[in-house]
């Protein structure tokens, strides 16, 4: 059987060096395509492109990754841009929240991770909390925490147990776009995973699961784009 094709988004960067480059660049941290395929799909990456050929993309994939990165553009939610918000990735909001509308519109699955999950509550009516403290205990480094699942939800279905898992955001879901539930939340009362209730299969985590061991979440969006 044909493994499922998983299309993860990436970063768009103005210049990233390897060899005797210093190049423009559309790049993915390596544990993404790694966990896809530890989880049994085929990675396909999805740069930044122009909105208007999202759903053509997304009828090509079986399932669907919004990868972490930059923080969301907050006039994107209706808000004024705080000091502590990083710089806009415009290329990247528009391209990703296309792709998500298209993923919405025709049923197929999709996990938003960490930015994702943002993008995902955003694309749905949300808003963010702009800074956070607590959930990166250092610069370029990731921490770990532990999170909840909501009994009865998605991904309590996936992970029972609380579990400790990779972080690294400094901004969270505030209100819930619409039709979303929480479904796990961190000590301090952050939600860390929110999901879209009905026959399709859409769940955002806050944390990095790229970055750990547990590929449970990854598996169980590959089972469903299968």
């Amino acid at each position: 059987m044909a493994r499922p094709l998983i299309g993860v988004s990436t970063y768009l960067e103005p210049a990233a060096r390897w060899g005797v480059w210093e190049l423009e660049a559309a790049l993915l941290p390596a544990g993404y395509p790694r966990l896809v395929r530890a989880a049994g799909g085929l990675a396909a990456l999805l740069p930044p492109d122009d909105p208007a050929y999202a759903a053509e993309a997304v009828a090509r994939l079986d399932g669907l990754v919004i990868a972490g990165g930059p923080d969301v553009d907050p006039p994107r939610y209706g808000a004024e841009r705080s000091p502590r918000t990083g710089p806009p990735a415009p290329e990247r909001d528009a391209w990703e929240l296309a792709l998500i509308g298209a993923a919405l519109a025709v049923g197929t699955p999709l996990l938003g991770i960490c930015r994702g999950m943002q993008l995902l509550n955003v694309a749905l009516g949300g808003t963010l909390v702009q800074h956070l403290d607590g959930h990166v205990t250092e610069v370029g480094v990731f921490g770990r925490h532990t999170v909840k699942p909501v009994p009865g939800s998605r991904y309590a279905d996936i992970v029972a147990e609380e579990a400790s898992v990779p972080t690294y955001h400094h901004q969270a879901v505030d209100r819930l776009g619409e039709g979303l539930r929480p479904s796990a939340y961190a000590a301090d009362g952050t939600v860390e995973a929110v999901e879209l209730p009905g026959p399709g299969w859409v769940l955002g985590v806050q944390w990095h699961p790229e970055m750990g061991e547990d590929t449970r979440v990854m598996r169980a969006l590959v089972r469903a784009a299968s």
